[in-house]
């Protein structure tokens, strides 16, 4: 899978996404210093979310429209409210994709109605990505997956029969780079309810790259779906916490998202491949292993001893395994204590 010019998979470093959400905080100058920001702690694209409160939901104060959750950051806001604050207007989209491309990192979107695809599309848009939400929005998937673009769609919720709608909708409309994110969604989530063992069983059960969509705190929770081959990770991200917005209070830092750029490469790195009997870079280390050391002088016809044979540091001599089977032999020649015993000190007589 390949997003702009940067491929995604086990043989390239993670691919980590910026999510700038509405942490803009309704000023295009402050969305344009987050890809500054993102760019310069090592985001490899900074992603939007397309819409209008208009096109999420209706402008009502029921009780259906309105969140009750004491659980959430949200409780007690209107649903209509809420979009209306964390929407990016879509004339600050040209502008926030011109300046991630000035930094060379890719900017793409959320979409969430047709009208969206058909906006960012205008704009060349180099993927799309599906929220955990509108996971069950197969029209609109399979809008998306028509443009020919890579698909990630977010899994928070979903079991395993809507991921399987979701993933076949978009390959009839004719996706064939999709990408799956683990997601748990609440906000912030926690790394108990994470469950990161999912990552492999959905690579098997749907033939797809799978990565992680993150809303816990730290880079701990990536770190680990790193190790477990996710190539891609995603997480909010805002200049400041302490300056407020919609998502702030689960957004990571700079200086976090700087960290997690590092430890992330670092996970990759470690995973490497399957490999049994040492790397060339231990090379030089075998020879502190034990091996069989002559450790008093001895005369030809000496018997060898737990005294006068024994296991040690350096490596030079026989391996340790043999210690039983050559106490009680006699020494064919004299031998000084710290000789390497090999095959020829060794009488055959015994």
């Amino acid at each position: 899978m390949k997003i702009g010019n940067r491929e995604i998979g086990a043989a390239h470093r993670p691919y980590l996404i910026a999510e700038m959400s509405g942490n803009h905080n309704q000023s295009l100058d402050r969305a344009l210093e987050i890809v500054d920001a993102a760019a310069a702690s090592g985001a490899d694209a900074i992603k939007l979310q397309t819409y209008t409160a208009e096109t999420m939901t209706l402008d009502l104060h029921k009780p259906d429209f309105v969140i009750d959750d004491t659980k959430s950051l949200w409780n007690g806001r209107n649903l209509y409210d809420l979009y209306e604050e964390a929407h990016t207007p879509w004339d600050w989209h040209a502008p926030i994709m011109e300046r991630a491309r000035k930094h060379g990192i890719d900017c793409f979107s959320s979409p969430f109605d047709h009208t969206a695809v058909d906006f960012l599309e205008t704009l060349g848009a180099p993927a799309y990505k599906i929220a955990s939400f509108e996971l069950v929005d197969i029209p609109l998937i399979e809008r998306v997956a028509a443009t020919g673009k890579p698909v990630i769609m977010s899994t928070g919720m979903a079991t395993v029969a809507e991921i399987g709608e979701a993933v076949l909708a978009a390959k009839r409309a004719g996706a064939t780079d999709i990408l799956l994110l683990k997601c748990t969604s609440t906000y912030p989530a926690t790394p108990e309810n994470t469950n990161l063992a999912t990552i492999p069983a959905m690579r098997d059960t749907f033939g797809c790259a799978v990565g992680l969509s993150d809303h816990t705190m730290g880079c701990g929770v990536s770190v680990a779906a790193v190790a477990l081959g996710a190539p891609l990770i995603e997480k909010h991200f805002t200049l400041a916490r302490a300056d407020g917005g919609v998502d702030s209070a689960f957004s990571m830092e700079p200086a976090e998202f700087a960290r997690l750029r590092e430890e992330c490469d670092r996970a990759w790195q470690a995973t490497g491949t399957v490999t049994f009997g040492g790397t060339s870079a231990e090379e030089g280390s075998r020879v502190f292993r034990r091996s069989l050391y002559i450790s008093e002088d001895m005369k030809a016809g000496d018997t060898l001893t737990p005294a006068n044979l024994r296991a040690i540091r350096p490596g030079y001599g026989l391996p340790p395994k043999f210690l039983t089977m050559l106490l009680g032999k006699r020494v064919a020649r004299d031998l000084a204590r710290g000789t390497a015993a090999d095959w020829s000190m060794f009488t055959s007589d015994e």
